[in-house]
């Protein structure tokens, strides 16, 4: 396991990033599950700044699509059309032919064009004109979207925001990190400077490795009892998908390499299980206050029994 590397990875992010040490450490988590983040928070906190910084640390093709109201699924995807010179059809590669895509405010293309990344983001391929086409690894799609805005915008439907390993909101500064920021970026552009230190290659690796990190059977039975509860909770009309089970069991798994660990431990989980299970969450009953469902997931994780166990491999 490179622990170097991945603490260079978290250093070179924070040399543009103030402060947001836990998400930054969570987007790596996701990455290494070889899943995908919606960072949602209001304007103006860093989401694009992140995603950037991200991809910038990892020497990967990096793709960008700014979502609007008349943007077009092709526009995504790519499309055939018809080359003159050579009197045949040809495909042109859209945006997601990439290995770190931002989706930069997603919620505001309408439906129809958010869907065009559901084959992309599970299956890893594009499908157009009945030609499937396979995306090259890693792949890694980092959504951004402003929650307090309503006008010009579409709610991520509920297929959408499954395929979403996580949903992650910025941190707040403190005055002091503030003040480092206005320094930082007072006399010049950081993340113009910035340089990669992962090649693709060793991403892939990691990636690999992620899988084999070791979950003790009752661990497993604990997370097992945490997405259930979420099925029979009053206030919850529909609860945690089984593919919610599995993202929460690669998290879980993620995170542990963060921690320079090759073994799940209960803290691992309970890290993730908020960022992981929130957003899959349908209630029943109108929510009270932002990111109730968030709120829910804690109550269930304060009720849940933690088992004790020794947690590394025998």
């Amino acid at each position: 396991m490179n622990l170097t590397l991945l603490q260079s990875l978290k250093d070179n992010i924070s040399k543009v990033m103030i402060g947001n040490e836990r998400t930054i450490q969570l987007i790596i988590t996701a990455m290494l599950a070889k899943g995908h983040v919606l960072l949602e928070d209001v304007p103006g906190t860093g989401k694009t700044v992140l995603a950037k910084s991200l991809s910038r640390s990892v020497e990967a093709q990096f793709g960008r699509v700014q979502f609007t109201p008349d943007l077009l699924p092709s526009d995504v995807t790519g499309l055939n059309y018809f080359d003159s010179k050579k009197s045949e059809f040809a495909f042109r590669k859209g945006p997601v032919f990439c290995n770190i895509l931002l989706a930069d405010e997603i919620n505001r293309a309408t439906p129809k064009t958010q869907s065009s990344l559901l084959e992309c983001m599970a299956e890893g391929q594009v499908t157009v004109d009945g030609q499937t086409r396979i995306l090259e690894e890693p792949f890694f799609v980092i959504a951004t979207q402003n929650p307090l805005e309503t006008l010009g915008t579409f709610p991520l439907p509920e297929a959408q925001m499954d395929r979403f390993l996580m949903r992650i909101g910025m941190e707040n500064m403190t005055a002091g990190q503030e003040l480092s920021m206005l320094e930082r970026f007072l006399t010049g552009e950081p993340l113009q400077r910035l340089e990669s230190i992962c090649k693709k290659k060793d991403l892939t690796a990691l990636q690999e490795q992620c899988r084999e990190v070791y979950i003790h059977q009752d661990l497993m039975k604990y997370m097992i009892e945490i997405v259930h509860a979420t099925r029979k909770h009053s206030k919850i009309m529909q609860g945690v998908s089984p593919r919610g089970t599995l993202a929460l069991v690669r998290a879980a798994q993620g995170y542990a390499m963060t921690e320079g660990r090759d073994y799940v431990v209960p803290e691992d989980i309970k890290t993730v299980a908020v960022p992981v299970l929130s957003h899959r969450l349908t209630l029943s009953v109108p929510a009270e206050g932002a990111r109730y469902e968030e709120t829910i997931i804690r109550e269930i994780l304060d009720s849940a029994s933690v088992p004790v166990e020794e947690w590394k491999r025998l």
